[in-house]
């Protein structure tokens, strides 16, 4: 049997492809695009990506979301705040997760790469500037537990 072995990128639809990087990069700075062609863009992470799609069709997102992994969850959940996409009462927390919508209504969620299983290889982490990252100790017993070390 074929086994899972991570994601490779996760494709969202957005009403309008030059408000949605405007939007990305509001959050997170200057972002690093892969590609861009007519009606999509490719956010790098790394060894993965995001791939905006213009042409939302769905209502928004009740359910349905991803996780997105960051290197300051906090920093996300203040940046948010300044921006007004949450506001006290209109974050979701959930356990370890902080959860918004964008504009076209998608639904993320954000954890902290230090509190999750999620791991990256120390060259991937260097090339893109955070090879500093370490994991909390409830992070490491998870992983002893599944023989990653």
């Amino acid at each position: 049997m074929p086994k899972l072995v991570g994601i490779n990128h996760i494709a969202l639809e957005v009403g309008d492809l030059g408000e949605a990087l405007a939007f990305w990069e509001s959050i997170f700075g200057p972002l690093e695009l892969r590609g861009r062609m007519a009606g999509m863009a490719f956010i790098d992470m790394g060894d993965q990506f995001i791939a905006l799609s213009q042409g939302r069709t769905q209502p928004r997102d009740q359910e349905r979301h991803f996780g997105l992994v960051v290197d300051d969850k906090e920093a996300v959940r203040e940046r948010l705040k300044d921006l007004g996409v949450i506001t006290s009462g209109r974050e979701v927390v959930s356990g370890t997760s902080l959860d918004f919508w964008d504009p076209w209504g998608n639904q993320i969620q954000v954890v902290d790469y230090r509190d999750i299983q999620f791991t990256k290889t120390d060259g991937v982490l260097q090339s893109m500037g955070i090879g500093e990252l370490q994991k909390s100790e409830r992070a490491r017993e998870e992983l002893r537990a599944k023989g990653v070390t």
